[in-house]
């Protein structure tokens, strides 16, 4: 299994939907920061927001788990291999993240089954 990059690329803010049904004085996400870089394999990494890790976990397993030589979705998603554009669920506030598998091996150690 390979180590994925996950670079925060936006914090946005959906200023019209935020104005009608956001609390007053709503920002872009207060937990990621554009630039911010996180590196994964199955498990959360530290500091990265809960909610976001579960919008784009399955992306981030299938790039550790040899999805880098090929593109997402029959190549009518990203023109790139080994890479995939995601953001969390947040309708309001979206930060938009960028997955990148790499050579980096992960140092998980698995149990044997009995």
């Amino acid at each position: 299994m390979k180590k994925v990059k996950i670079t925060v690329l936006k914090t946005t803010l959906d200023k019209e939907l935020a104005e009608e049904y956001g609390v007053k004085g709503l920002t872009a996400c207060p937990m990621l920061q554009e630039g911010q870089v996180f590196l994964a394999d199955y498990a959360k990494p530290e500091g990265f927001c809960d909610e976001a890790w579960k919008a784009i976990y399955q992306y981030v397993f299938a790039l550790a788990h040899g999805s880098g030589k090929e593109v997402f979705y029959y190549a009518d998603w990203i023109r790139k291999p080994g890479i995939a554009i995601c953001s969390c669920n947040d309708g309001l506030r979206p930060v938009i993240f960028k997955l990148e598998s790499t050579d980096e091996e992960s140092h998980i150690e698995y149990a044997p089954i009995r």
